[in-house]
């Protein structure tokens, strides 16, 4: 028994080592091609708001504060999200300049690694051919696409979780091929710290639940057991808790706020913005994944309960059973589908990491086709794939030809005109990227109706700021300002040359500007200049404000 053991160790050690070595030519190949196919278009168009503008901006005020532990919006403790964007997207401002490619450039690498890694796992783990498929179809997906294009957390989280999945398949099959493990269980835990300091929980507990019903389904309960290694254990804890433990001591009540609140009672609140019903996810990750996902209803019929599951005949050619590849993918898909299912507030980025399982299904259809020898069947593969690329290229127009909202040409402005001491305030908004695009390093007025309970009810600005000021009231009394208060300041013969920024249907609102015609202006919103110490209109009388 013992010789037996150790050749089926010899054998797979010789195979897995030649594959490595194949391996690794190949996965450059991916990593470049996927790159150059996601960040060639990401710098024609500016920062969208507001995702883009507060994630972005935020690290760029890291950047210039020089700050790196502390994430601020407007001066003040942001804590929302953990810090591993803003540090990766800092590190990329640096090197690239203040520019939206610098600033999406951690979603491109993001959606790079999680392609390319998918591609390296399915290369040692199933067919090679299979690999390919799966990484052309996973690369061109419009969702994966647009994702890649995206400066905010989802992709990066994503790309995190499913590398973790990964990581903890690729050590419970080391283990039942009687090959070293550590390296692999290291690197998950390494991972799903990462993912914990770049979205919180999530990063940990859906990677977990994905592993956790896989080996359940197969009853591997004592792989189950393998994975919660205590050095991995420590590694995590040691990676996460030196970041949360500073700020807890820095800011007393941080942990209550970050981890009670943001991770379970938001999780269940229903107060947020994007209500959405329960199968919301559905008919967005098929209409996203279009026209690849039109090949799903194939693989259902391929594998519905009447049907033979599909195994490819060249079984030598695979580590590991197929149908224990596919129950992986299954309890992938499940687990992320199903936890983000369950809060009424629902986001489309959420679910990006259901791509990998869900284009490793789409490619078993083109599998067995070819497998029984069906006609066209590459044609139809690269048929597919342009119409993908033609979807995604018809999405970068449409944002050209129809721009979003965006506060860069008025930010330019500012850039241009506003000289040293000079003050800028907001009403009734925060634009986030004007600080960056601006070089606007100061502080910012933030100016509406603080003290309107039922203002501070979405989830918007004005929560995120209000929630800032909790932390450090003495910056919050400093910059968020009641509409009395700003214009009670302007009627001080001694203030300051003001710039000021409102939509332009409320500045009849603010009395200062009343009869003032706005010094430039960009689609709705406006910038008007008030010089120092200059008498404006309506003093003594009392503005008005309302939401949004």
């Amino acid at each position: 028994m013992k010789i037996r053991n150790a050749g089926r160790w010899l054998m797979n050690t010789g195979e897995a080592g030649w594959r490595c070595a194949q391996t690794r030519s190949a996965w450059g190949w991916v990593a470049l091609c996927t790159f150059l196919w996601l960040a060639a278009t990401t710098w024609m168009y500016p920062l969208l708001l507001p995702d883009e503008g507060r994630y972005v901006g935020v690290a760029w005020h890291m950047l210039v504060s020089g700050d790196y532990l502390t994430p601020r919006l407007d001066e003040m403790p942001f804590f929302h999200k953990p810090p591993l964007f803003y540090w990766l997207t800092a590190a990329s401002l640096a090197v690239f300049g203040d520019n939206a490619w610098a600033g999406r450039l951690c979603s491109v690498l993001a959606a790079t690694a999680m392609v390319t890694v998918f591609y390296v796992f399915l290369r040692r783990y199933a067919r090679i051919s299979a690999a390919r498929r799966t990484v052309l179809i996973l690369a061109v997906q419009p969702f994966l696409f647009g994702a890649a294009h995206y400066a905010n957390l989802d992709m990066l989280v994503a790309a995190l979780m499913s590398l973790t999945v990964m990581a903890g398949a690729d050590a419970v099959f080391r283990r039942e091929q009687q090959r070293p493990d550590h390296a692999a269980l290291l690197a998950m835990y390494a991972l799903a710290a990462a993912g914990f300091m770049a979205k919180g929980l999530i990063g940990v507990v859906l990677p977990g639940g994905v592993l956790f019903f896989w080996l359940l389904g197969r009853r591997r309960y004592r792989a189950i057991g393998r994975l919660l290694w205590w050095p991995g254990i420590l590694l995590f804890a040691v990676l996460i808790l030196p970041w949360m433990w500073a700020m807890q001591a820095r800011y007393p009540g941080f942990f209550d706020y970050y981890i009670i609140y943001q991770h379970f009672e938001r999780f269940l609140e229903k107060g947020f913005n994007n209500p959405h019903p329960f199968w919301f996810y559905v008919p967005v990750v098929l209409g996203l994944t279009l026209p690849w996902s039109i090949q799903l209803w194939r693989w259902l019929y391929l594998h519905g309960p009447l049907q033979t599951a599909f195994v490819p005949p060249a079984r030598r050619m695979e580590q590991v059973d197929r149908r224990v590849l596919r129950g992986l993918m299954l309890s992938w898909l499940a687990v992320v589908l199903v936890f983000f299912s369950i809060p009424a507030s629902k986001l489309v980025g959420y679910v990006i990491a259901v791509l990998p399982p869900l284009a490793w299904f789409i490619q078993e259809t083109f599998e067995q086709r070819q497998e029984e020898t069906a006609p066209g069947v590459t044609r139809s593969l690269v048929r597919h794939a342009l119409i993908a690329v033609a979807i995604c290229g018809v999405a970068v127009v449409a944002l050209l030809v129809f721009p979003q909202r965006t506060s860069k040409p008025l930010a330019q402005m500012l850039a241009q005109s506003a000289a040293p001491g000079d003050r800028l305030v907001m009403f009734n908004q925060f634009a986030y990227d004007v600080p960056m695009y601006a070089g606007w390093k100061g502080p910012v007025v933030v100016v509406t109706n603080w003290d309107d309970p039922g203002l501070m009810q979405g989830d918007d600005w004005r929560r995120e700021l209000a929630d800032a000021a909790r932390f450090a009231p003495d910056i919050g009394t400093e910059v968020l300002w009641l509409p009395q208060r700003l214009q009670t300041s302007l009627c001080d013969p001694a203030h300051p040359a003001t710039w000021l920024m409102a939509w332009l249907d409320e500045a009849d609102r603010l009395p200062a500007l009343a009869g003032r015609a706005p010094d430039a202006q960009s689609r709705k919103m406006g910038l008007w200049r008030i010089p120092a110490g200059e008498r404006v209109s309506g003093c003594g009388e009392t503005p008005s404000s309302a939401p949004e």
